[in-house]
């Protein structure tokens, strides 16, 4: 059963919670929601403009949340929380037990035991800490070159706070991926207004954002 967090934007059954950079997805420790949670996240992701990330965020929301079903028990209440961090996106995951996870090395036919191995394989740090309900397992993902991860952040703040992208607008019309898009294209418009205004060529501005786009992107 999802729980509902109030003030957010519903994803896949999930409730996102604003500011857009961080979202809490709740979720119930059983099979079932392991890949509903994973497929909420890698959205949530794809919204933010973060496809590098997603191949790494799927594994390792996957092991999380199976480290709650297996160890924690099923039934139990937990929370993944997605936060981009600059150049970093953690993931931590919220549950009630206070018994922190230990490392074990599996045997060679042990499909089990590896999930914190794959863990530290994957980001580039984790750990865990005791909250006030329970406990947090965290980790980090890396999001590439600084220079095109600044970039994307403040187009994904500009497009947030960009009207025409909050509730009750044509997001609830063409669903969130689409109405992001759209305020994209509004965004860049009023952009080659405000350049036409100021007297320059709205086209050079182009080649040369194009040019800025493709070099950071070859650098990457």
């Amino acid at each position: 059963m999802c729980v509902a967090w109030e003030g957010g934007v519903v994803v896949s059954g999930y409730e996102v919670t604003e500011p857009r950079l961080r979202c809490v997805l709740p979720f119930e420790a059983v099979p079932a929601e392991v890949g509903l949670l994973r497929r909420a996240a890698v959205k949530q992701l794809s919204q933010w403009g973060m496809p590098v990330a997603v191949d790494e965020a799927e594994l390792l929301v996957t092991e999380l949340a199976t480290n709650v079903v297996k160890h924690v028990g099923e039934g139990v209440s937990a929370a993944l929380i997605l936060e981009w961090r600059g150049e970093r996106l953690r993931l931590e995951v919220h549950d009630k037990s206070r018994t922190p996870p230990s490392p074990r090395t599996p045997d060679s036919d042990d499909v089990c035991g590896r999930g914190l191995h794959l863990l530290a394989s994957l980001a580039v740090d984790w750990g865990t800490a005791l909250t006030a309900a329970g406990k947090a397992v965290w980790c980090e993902i890396a999001m590439g070159t600084g220079s095109a991860c600044r970039r994307i952040e403040r187009a994904a703040a500009a497009l947030e706070n960009y009207p025409g992208t909050g509730r009750g607008s044509a997001l609830q019309r063409r669903g969130r991926d689409a109405g992001l898009t759209e305020s994209a294209v509004e965004l860049i418009a009023d952009l080659l207004h405000w350049t036409a205004a100021r007297g320059l060529d709205p086209d050079d501005v182009l080649d040369r954002a194009q040019m800025h786009y493709e070099a950071e992107a070859d650098a990457a």
